[in-house]
């Protein structure tokens, strides 16, 4: 049991050495799926929890609020794209969807997709954001 412990408890240090610069989202993520992978599957759990985590984690950060009110803040466009799929957070758009580039921050783009105003990743189409 002691050493269950010490083990996961030093894969919790990597994780957070590892994840210095990164954003807030994915060391909380990474160490949050450390400790459940080490409850639930011991210090192999643990390893595999954490890179779980940190792939969550990076998934749900929101963007920077002067990409939010930039998108917030251009006209809405003439005619919105109408899809069937549901708009989620971490899923991907369509390709028919147009993503236009926030020139600020060339990390986030966004499109208007029925009638709602999403943030996404303009490399991969992922949605970032909904704007309510």
């Amino acid at each position: 049991m002691k050493k269950i412990i010490l083990t996961s408890c030093a894969i919790l240090a990597a994780c957070f050495a590892t994840q210095a610069g990164a954003q807030q989202g994915t060391v909380n993520g990474a160490a949050g799926g450390a400790v459940t992978g080490a409850i639930v599957g011991g210090p192999v759990g643990a390893a595999v929890g954490g890179v779980v985590g940190a792939v969550a984690g990076t998934a749900i950060d929101p963007p920077p609020r002067e990409v939010i009110t930039y998108v917030e803040e251009q006209p809405a466009p003439s005619t919105s794209v109408v899809v069937e799929e549901k708009i989620v957070v971490g899923k991907p758009l369509p390709k028919k969807v147009v993503v236009t580039p926030v020139p600020s921050n060339p990390k986030y783009g966004y499109a208007v997709v029925n009638d709602q105003r999403v943030i996404v990743d303009p490399q991969s189409h992922t949605v970032v954001q909904v704007i309510q």
